[in-house]
């Protein structure tokens, strides 16, 4: 249980507070092993003579560092007694840790890291994988359909119903919900984002319509906070909270935090996409090109081939012209 009876009120919430260190252990030893089994993928990819893009294993870094600033830091403790602080971790696991993990592309670095199973030995890690991507079940839980819902009844099903009350009175309730804000996320942003293959491939501008069908919810949720005029759960009854602090002021704070952390998922997914389809529509011109190269090789190779047979034709014609040449 959260709810200490001795439990003393914290001091001010300001920066410095919030980025003392104070490790919560699943969510450490959770990065680390995530961090240590991508590095074990990349050092095989490398032994192999692989190249791993230096840009994938920075972004799966600073997505695991992002996740231990805000599980691992004094931030942890304020979202226990304040609503900005407990909002400031919502937005982070949930729209901007999900984006740069999955722009380190761990997928595609499990499926080329792990080595196919022996014949005969049955199904091992990497076909395990597969058979997980090309699933019912992973096919339903990562289309549009599934995922806006899901991210979107996240945010209005938690904290306008009793729910978020009940799961913050325990700790594992806490970390069940971190970590459903993480994979609601990288569930949302997998296929948007289309660095790691997965059963749905929408196109570019499905992707950037499924994109902005989710974010107008989420902003009008903030807005809804902001608004509430009385508080809207009961765990920031302001027993922990810093003293003097005025939970309705707070209450608007994390509202805010909601409504402006918005526009950042949606500026960094926008500009990885507008890259992605820069690259790939040069990828399409590159390719036309290499097949008009190909014709146009082997136009000329014709054309080279029937001079040949004419200068032949001129030789046997004219036994002394060759000669004399």
């Amino acid at each position: 249980m959260h709810h200490h009876g001795g439990m003393e009120q914290l001091p001010p919430f300001t920066a410095s507070t919030a980025l003392t260190w104070s490790p919560d252990w699943p969510f450490l030893i959770g990065c680390l092993l995530a961090l240590g089994l991508y590095a074990a993928g990349v050092v095989r990819l490398h032994r192999r003579g692989d190249r791993w893009g230096t840009g994938r294993s920075l972004a799966w870094l600073s997505g695991l560092g992002t996740i231990v600033a805000v599980t691992c830091s004094g931030l942890n403790d304020y979202g226990m007694a304040l609503f900005s602080a407990h909002m400031m971790q919502h937005m982070v696991l949930s729209m901007l840790s999900p984006i740069l993990l999955l722009l380190g592309a761990p997928i595609t670095l499990a499926l080329r890291a792990l080595r196919p199973a022996a014949k005969g030995s049955g199904r091992g890690p990497r076909e395990l994988l597969v058979a997980l991507l090309h699933s019912r079940y992973v096919k339903v839980i990562s289309h549009a359909a599934f995922t806006i819902p899901l991210f979107v009844g996240s945010l209005y099903g938690l904290y306008f119903t009793p729910l978020f009350d009940y799961l913050m009175q325990y700790r594992v309730g806490h970390i069940a919900m971190m970590v459903h804000f993480l994979l609601s996320g990288m569930l949302f942003f997998w296929p948007i984002m289309g660095v790691d293959p997965g059963p749905n491939r929408p196109g570019f501008v499905m992707r950037i319509i499924e994109l902005f069908m989710g974010m107008p919810f989420h902003a009008f949720f903030g807005v809804a906070v902001m608004m509430a005029t009385h508080p809207l759960v009961t765990t920031f009854d302001g027993t922990m909270a810093p003293a003097g602090t005025d939970l309705i002021a707070d209450q608007k704070l994390a509202g805010g935090i909601t409504w402006a952390f918005g526009e950042i998922p949606t500026a960094v997914v926008l500009i990885a996409l507008t890259l992605q389809w820069a690259k790939s529509e040069e990828r399409q011109a590159r390719r036309k090109d290499r097949a008009a190269d190909r014709n146009g090789d082997a136009e000329l190779e014709a054309y080279n081939a029937y001079l040949a047979s004419l200068e032949q034709r001129t030789r046997r014609a004219t036994p002394g012209v060759a000669d004399a040449g």
